[in-house]
C-alpha cells in the first residue's frame, strides 16, 4: 500500500468509529426530548422510567462522541494538511460555526439535563433537554453542510492556490446540502429507533415484561412505520441531485458502464462491477426500471462510466454493492414497521417471537445502513477530495508509509480496546432494563456527590463490574 492508501484507511476507520456516537446521540437527545415532553402532559411515570434509563446511555455515548470526534480535526491537520491548506479557508470557518453554536449549546446545557432534574423547575429541565437536542441538529448542519461542499463546492474564488470563501450562502447551502442533511437526520432517528426496539424486544424475549418495555417498543415501531417510507423518497430526492452533480458516482453506484442503443436504462440488481474488464459480471436486470427510478422516465439515459476517463472513475466494485446494503436494509425498516402494524392490528405486537427476533436482529442494522451510506458517498466522491477542484492523493501530507503504518495499528488497537469496552458498556447498561417508579434520591450535589456534574458519564452511576450479571446473560 501507499501512504494515500494508508491515510484513507486511516481516516475511514477512526470516522466509521466516530459516526456511530453522533448518530445514536441525535436520535437520543430527541427521544428524550419526547419522552419528558410526553411525561410533563400525561404525568404518567412510564414516560418518566424511560426518561431516566435513557439517559443514562445518553451520556455514556454523548462522551464517547466527543472524544472520538476529537481525532479528526488532528486528522485533518496531519495527514491531510495539502487539503487543510487549499480548501481551509472554507472546512475550518465552518468547523468553527459547530463548535460556536451547536458545541456551546449543549454544553451550556447538558449539565442541567443530566443533573439538574431535582435542582431546577420542570419547565427549565425541558427546555435543557430540548436544547441539547437542537444543538446535536445544528452540529449536524454543520458538519453536512462541510461535507456537502466537498461534494458540490460552489460560492468560492481561487486565489494564490487556495480556495477562499465569496458567498457563504451559497457555500452552506450548497446544491447537495439539504438532501443530504435530511437523509442524515432521519437515518440517525431511524438508527435510535431500531436500537431502542431491539432492546424491548430483548427484554420481551426473556419475560421482562413490563409497561416501559412496550412502551420503548410501541414507539419504536412507530416511528419505523411512519418515517421509513419518508427516508425512501428523501433518498430519491437525493439520488436526482446526485444524477444532476455527480454524475460518476451514480454510474458507479450503478455498475452503468455504456449507453447501447436507444431503450433505457435497466436497473442491475446484482452483479460484480470489474474495474479492469469495464462491465459488470454476473448481473441480473430489470429492463428499463433503472430509467424510472433514476431518471422518473420510461428512456431516460444516466451517464456511464465509459464516459468519463479512467483517472475519474470512483471504484463502482465497492459503491455499488455498499449501496444495496444500505437500500436492501432500508426495505427491511419499511418491512419491519409494515409488520408492527399487522401485529397491533392483531394485538400480538408485544407476544409474536418471530418479530421480537427479527426486531432484535435489527437493532444494529440502522449503524449498518449509515456506515454503508457513509461509504456510498465518499468512495463515490473520489478520486475528488473537493469534487472536480482537488484530487485526494493532491490534498494527502508528505508522510513515509512506514510512519502512517505505526500510527494505523495503534489506532486499530486502541479503537478497538477503548469503544469496543464503551459499546459494550452500552450494551450491558441497556440489558438492565428501564426500572419502574424508581426511587431517586435527591443529593445536594458538590464534590464528591453522585451527582455532581464532572463529566457526562459520571450521569451513570452503575459502574461496568457492578452490573447484576445474572441479568445481562
Amino acid at each position: 500500500m501507499t501512504a494515500l492508501d494508508l491515510a484513507r484507511i486511516q481516516f475511514g476507520f477512526t470516522i466509521s468509529f466516530h459516526i456511530i456516537f453522533p448518530a445514536i446521540t441525535i436520535g437520543l437527545a430527541s427521544y428524550l426530548a419526547v419522552l419528558e415532553a410526553c411525561w410533563l402532559k400525561t404525568r404518567k411515570p412510564v414516560y418518566n422510567d424511560l426518561y431516566h434509563f435513557w439517559l443514562k446511555i445518553f451520556a455514556v455515548n454523548f462522551g464517547m462522541g466527543v472524544v472520538s470526534g476529537l481525532v479528526m480535526s488532528y486528522e485533518f491537520g496531519t495527514n491531510w494538511s495539502r487539503f487543510s491548506d487549499y480548501a481551509g479557508s472554507v472546512t475550518g470557518p465552518l468547523l468553527t460555526y459547530e463548535v460556536l453554536t451547536a458545541f456551546f449549546l449543549e454544553a451550556g446545557f447538558l449539565g442541567v439535563m443530566l443533573f439538574g432534574r431535582h435542582k431546577v423547575g420542570e419547565g427549565l429541565h425541558f427546555f435543557s433537554t430540548v436544547m441539547v437536542a437542537l444543538g446535536t441538529l445544528i452540529s449536524t448542519t454543520w458538519i453536512i453542510a462541510s461535507n456537502s461542499w466537498m461534494q458540490t463546492p460552489q460560492g468560492y474564488t481561487l486565489a494564490d492556490g487556495r480556495l477562499i470563501p465569496m458567498d457563504w450562502l451559497s457555500v452552506i447551502f450548497n446544491p447537495s446540502f439539504p438532501y443530504r442533511l435530511v437523509h442524515m437526520s432521519i437515518a440517525a432517528f431511524l438508527s435510535t429507533a431500531l436500537i431502542v426496539g431491539a432492546a424491548a424486544a430483548w427484554h420481551l424475549l426473556r419475560g421482562n415484561d413490563n409497561a416501559a418495555v412496550r412502551k420503548m417498543l410501541s414507539m419504536a415501531m412507530w416511528m419505523m412505520l411512519i418515517v421509513a417510507p419518508i427516508q425512501a423518497f428523501v433518498g430519491d430526492l437525493h439520488g436526482l441531485n446526485t444524477l444532476h452533480h455527480q454524475p460518476a458516482k451514480l454510474a458507479a453506484i450503478e455498475g452503468h458502464w455504456e449507453n447501447t442503443g436507444s431503450d433505457g436504462t435497466p436497473l442491475i440488481l446484482f452483479g460484480w462491477p470489474d474495474m479492469e474488464r469495464e462491465a459488470t459480471l454476473y448481473s441480473v436486470e430489470v429492463p428499463r426500471l433503472g430509467s424510472l427510478i433514476l431518471t422518473h422516465s420510461w428512456d431516460g439515459k444516466i451517464p456511464a462510466l465509459k464516459e468519463f476517463p479512467k483517472a475519474d472513475r470512483p471504484n463502482s466494485t465497492v459503491v455499488f454493492w455498499t449501496f444495496r446494503l444500505m437500500v436492501g436494509l432500508g426495505f427491511a425498516m419499511i418491512a419491519l414497521g409494515l409488520w408492527s402494524a399487522w401485529l397491533r392490528w392483531r394485538g400480538e405486537l408485544f407476544t409474536s417471537r418471530p418479530f421480537l427476533n427479527v426486531a432484535l436482529v435489527m437493532g444494529p442494522m440502522g449503524i449498518v445502513s449509515i456506515l454503508a451510506g457513509w461509504i456510498t458517498t465518499e468512495m463515490g466522491r473520489q478520486p475528488w477530495v473537493v469534487y472536480g477542484l482537488m484530487r485526494t492523493a493532491d490534498g494527502v501530507s508528505r508522510h513515509s508509509v512506514l510512519e502512517l503504518s505505526i500510527s494505523l495499528v495503534l489506532f486499530v488497537l486502541i479503537y478497538f480496546a477503548v469503544f469496543g469496552a464503551g459499546i459494550g458498556y452500552l450494551i450491558r447498561l441497556m440489558r438492565i432494563g428501564p426500572v419502574l417508579n424508581e426511587p431517586r434520591e435527591v443529593d445536594a450535589g458538590g464534590p464528591g456527590q453522585g451527582r455532581h456534574a464532572m463529566r457526562p458519564m459520571s450521569a451513570v452511576t452503575e459502574s461496568a463490574d457492578a452490573l447484576d450479571p445474572s441479568r445481562s446473560s
